[in-house]
């Protein structure tokens, strides 16, 4: 099961979980291969912005979430009631179909 990563991480976007993700599939705020490198550039702004983990490479070794200063990485299957829209978010940033 894919992670997902979740509201905790809207203007928030840490990298953490970029650096020990070991097949690079966490991208984004704005980049779908950047993996959250415009993060990192001069000036950039987070708010209202996120991380995604892309369903179709994460190999679910768990490495980010324990990494996540916001603890907002879960399996998809683990996301809260509260953040489930968030699945959704997370597969059309990619622009990859749910089913």
């Amino acid at each position: 099961m894919p992670h997902i990563i979740t509201e905790p991480c809207v203007s928030t976007c840490d990298t953490a979980c970029v650096e020990v993700c070991p097949v690079d599939c966490i991208h984004g705020p704005e980049d779908k291969e950047g993996m959250g490198s415009e993060v990192k550039e001069s000036g950039f702004n987070s708010k209202g912005k996120q991380l995604y983990i892309n369903p179709e490479e994460c190999i679910d070794c768990t490495a980010c979430v324990s990494e996540c200063p916001v603890e907002a990485i879960y399996e998809d299957e683990d996301v809260p009631n509260k953040w489930k829209s968030f699945i959704k978010k997370n597969y059309d940033f990619f622009d990859i179909d749910m089913d």
